[in-house]
């Protein structure tokens, strides 16, 4: 009998210290997953500044940003804390159960981004440079053999606004079809491709051009052609007037339609409710919304944030 309480005893013990271990394991390290186009903003700087500051181990994961949240709404990844582009992806996990509420930490605008040493590099070039006899970045971009890439639509945000930015292009500039001249159907696996890895295809000469947000394709140190406020989603004064009026549908990941409507490109950031580490989590939100954390952020072509709490 002695010696059963005995064996007991020691499985208890190894099971307290085990938990302990993890306990330990948790609180030096700071979980942090991402919407996939802040990848070199949050890797190489924002994350690794604040390890260094609270001696702690920085891991990051990025991803398509609704993609990313369903994963953390099923528990298949868990995090400390989640930085979304738009409140879309932010919504699934409030719904979840793992947030309550997010802050705007800083915002961007919709581009189209090209390759410095493509075949339509000059064309592109005399664009962003305004010169005369340019053709427009909507007409370039109809070019037969031109590689366009875009993310999907289904889980990514990016994926969404570059749809609603060539619907908004349609209207802007008269021009009836533009939309599926340039996009093909919704989802068209001729362009569609994983989001965090879009720009790196790009400069590696496997698309033309492509999809970016301002902020990601300067961190990336690429070249891109300015859209006018009107078609890049940036200004939320043109929200209920002017973006609002297109929307268009997609089906879910449970594969039941769902219309998809225009939502500010800001990024939030919020504290998971399971976060292993949620001290650390909480400072690091701070710390993004710090001076030295918005110095960072518009270092890498991050504009401040808009918005208000969600």
């Amino acid at each position: 009998m002695n010696q059963k309480l005995k064996k007991a005893g020691s499985g208890l013990l190894l099971c307290s210290l085990s938990f302990a271990s993890l306990a330990v394991q948790a609180a030096d390290n700071i979980n942090v997953t991402y919407a996939g186009s802040m990848g070199v903003v949050m890797d190489k700087y924002l994350g690794p500044t604040f390890a260094k500051a609270q001696k702690l181990n920085y891991q990051g994961q990025g991803q398509g940003a609704y993609g990313m949240a369903n994963l953390l709404a099923s528990k298949k990844v868990v995090a400390d804390v989640f930085v979304s582009i738009t409140p879309g992806p932010i919504d699934v996990l409030k719904k979840a159960g793992l947030v309550d509420t997010s802050v705007p930490v800083a915002s961007t605008s919709m581009v189209i981004a090209y390759n410095p040493k493509g075949k339509f590099a000059q064309q592109f070039a005399a664009i962003k440079d305004h010169q005369a006899g340019a053709k427009p970045w909507w007409q370039v971009l109809q070019t037969p053999g031109l590689h366009f890439g875009r993310t999907d639509a289904a889980t990514d945000p990016q994926g969404q606004n570059i749809i609603f930015t060539m619907m908004l292009a349609e209207k802007y500039y008269q021009q009836p079809g533009l939309a599926k001249k340039v996009l093909g159907e919704v989802n068209n696996p001729q362009q569609v491709l994983a989001e965090g890895g879009l720009l790196t295809r790009l400069e590696a000469g496997q698309v033309d051009a492509a999809s970016g947000y301002e902020s990601a394709t300067r961190s990336a140190k690429l070249p891109y052609i300015a859209l006018p406020d009107e078609i890049n989603l940036s200004n939320p004064e043109m929200s209920a007037k002017w973006y609002d009026t297109v929307s268009f549908a997609v089906k879910d990941h449970n594969g039941k339609d769902q219309t998809l409507h225009t939502q500010p490109l800001v990024f939030y950031a919020a504290v998971l409710k399971n976060a292993p580490n949620p001290v650390a989590a909480k400072r690091f939100v701070a710390f993004m919304q710090s001076a030295e954390g918005q110095k960072i952020f518009q270092e890498n072509g991050y504009d401040k944030p808009k918005g208000h709490d969600f």
